[in-house]
């Protein structure tokens, strides 16, 4: 399959052709990657943007949270992705408790990421309530992406995943933290779950990309998590997820078909034998 037009406009995606993307009013394509194997089927397939996510601590991982995946972990998923892309632009989400509340160790973490993977940029979630944090590591020339809306990192705050800024007050906090974002240096936001309107009108008062995940069409961008999309996770079904395949129907009929053969002696075959 031929990769796309938008892909042979640019050869590498950095935080400036991002930019240049939003000014043109081209979409960002963007989607998680955790492994080798993916990550170089999606950077041939000439994605714009692979977020290595702490979604790894749910899918990779099967943990009911992204919460307890460490640094180490989110570092060895990082490298195994970078070992793979050439082209993409490749983010790595700071996991919860590396960023938190100390601005030093935030700094540690991020600089680790970006040494020990080779990764291109960090992303995290929150607003000014980070602010000392976003500063030290963008003070190191580390790009940050913003995360704003839904905060999977804060479930045991707002006790479920349902759509955040619905009510007045936390739509204009939600305003304000993506101008403090932008602000404050950060190449771009990730819109998580939130009402379309808002979304849009977030990403009309901003110069930078936003990157919606449930967050309507008004957006500069677009994520989803790859095993979500590929449908092999069928165990999630948000209104906002469009499954792209059945991966796991057909992923299923090949093991069934390989213990069948194996079973009734038909693997290998003479030709299959040395």
């Amino acid at each position: 399959m031929e990769i796309n037009h938008m892909s042979k406009k640019y050869p590498k995606i950095t935080t400036h052709v991002l930019q240049e993307m939003k000014s043109n009013g081209e979409k960002i394509a963007m989607l998680t990657g955790y492994d080798y194997s993916f990550a170089k089927l999606l950077d041939e397939s000439g994605i714009d943007v692979i977020l290595v996510g702490d979604s790894a601590s749910n899918v990779m991982a099967g943990h009911v949270t992204t919460l307890p995946i460490t640094l180490d972990q989110m570092i060895y998923h990082a490298s195994s992705v970078m070992r793979a892309v050439k082209r993409a632009l490749v983010v790595v989400d700071l996991p919860f408790g590396s960023y938190q509340g100390n601005s030093k160790e935030a700094l540690q973490s991020a600089v680790r990421i970006m040494k020990e993977s080779g990764a291109n940029a960090v992303k995290m979630e929150g607003g000014k309530e980070i602010a000392e944090s976003i500063d030290r590591i963008l003070s190191a020339g580390i790009p940050v992406l913003g995360h704003l809306g839904l905060t999977p990192q804060s479930i045991n705050k707002f006790g479920t995943y349902v759509v955040r800024a619905k009510d007045v007050k936390e739509a204009e906090k939600l305003k304000e933290d993506a101008v403090f974002l932008e602000n404050a240096g950060c190449f771009g936001v990730v819109l998580e779950k939130i009402p379309a309107k808002l979304a849009s009108e977030v990403t009309d008062s901003l110069k930078i990309p936003t990157i919606g995940i449930g967050a309507g069409s008004g957006v500069d961008g677009q994520v989803l998590v790859l095993h979500d999309m590929l449908g092999i996770n069928q165990d999630f079904s948000p209104r906002f997820l469009r499954r792209y395949n059945n991966l796991h129907d057909e992923i299923i009929k090949s093991f069934l078909s390989y213990i069948h053969d194996v079973k009734a002696r038909d693997f290998p075959n003479e030709k299959e034998q040395y």
